[in-house]
């Protein structure tokens, strides 16, 4: 799906007449950039010393690659937060937040986005919150309205195309990206809450994948120091 300044164009009616919209996913693009970046340079570092290094020393590189790599990809390419209408998706480097509509609260922006459900706060990872930002997004206003273009986040659709001016389904663009995110999905909660198929628990999963890996690399990475 691409760009759309208003709301989103509505796809074919689902089975109970409401039109069908694709799913919102938002998350930091500069946070992404920033990880494949470190992510390069760690795999160049860690390369030249197995490869030429000496003594243990390829080793102990080998054995730091899951210690560094797996969290870079946790704090900078895994979060995420993906929306329908049925429920809230948050995921946050260690653990995947899935929220009915019917279960939240509230979210808010304050020095950082925050999902309120069934008595509960979770950071929301993917939605960083730019003081800067807002105070841009208030001179914008004070001049009368003209559009601010978000330079921290974008929009991407359900088909992975990038926004680049304004958040998918935001009336209103003179405003920080994390404003106009939070203002966005609470909307959604507060338009689907009601809907019989948004109903249900909240589920957070721990994301073992990469708190296994990483513990068990620090073990063998101190164990290859110490022998």
């Amino acid at each position: 799906m691409t760009e759309s300044h208003g709301e989103p164009r509505p796809g074919p009616a689902g089975s109970d007449g409401e039109p069908v919209y694709a799913d919102r996913v938002y998350r930091s693009v500069p946070g992404v950039i920033s990880g494949v970046l470190l992510l390069a340079v760690a795999a160049w570092l860690i390369g030249d010393a197995a490869i030429n290094g000496s003594g243990k020393t390829p080793w102990v590189a080998l054995a730091a690659v899951p210690v560094f790599a797996l969290p870079v990809i946790a704090y900078t390419l895994r979060p995420a937060v993906r929306a329908d209408q049925r429920r809230l998706v948050v995921r946050n480097p260690l653990r995947t937040i899935t929220a009915p509509w019917a279960a939240v609260d509230a979210l808010r922006a304050g020095y950082s986005v925050e999902l309120l459900a069934e008595g509960n706060k979770y950071q929301v990872w993917a939605v960083p919150v730019s003081l800067r930002q807002r105070k841009r997004a208030a001179r914008a206003r004070e001049r009368g309205g003209q559009t601010h273009s978000s330079r921290l986040g974008m929009v991407f659709g359900a088909g992975g195309t990038p926004s680049g001016a304004g958040v998918q389904g935001s009336t209103d663009p003179n405003r920080a990206w994390s404003d106009q995110v939070v203002g966005v999905l609470q909307d959604m909660a507060e338009r689907n809450a009601s809907r019989p198929d948004a109903a249900g628990p909240i589920e957070v999963r721990w994301c073992w994948w990469i708190i296994a890996p990483t513990v068990a690399g620090l073990i063998a990475l101190i164990t290859v120091i110490a022998v």
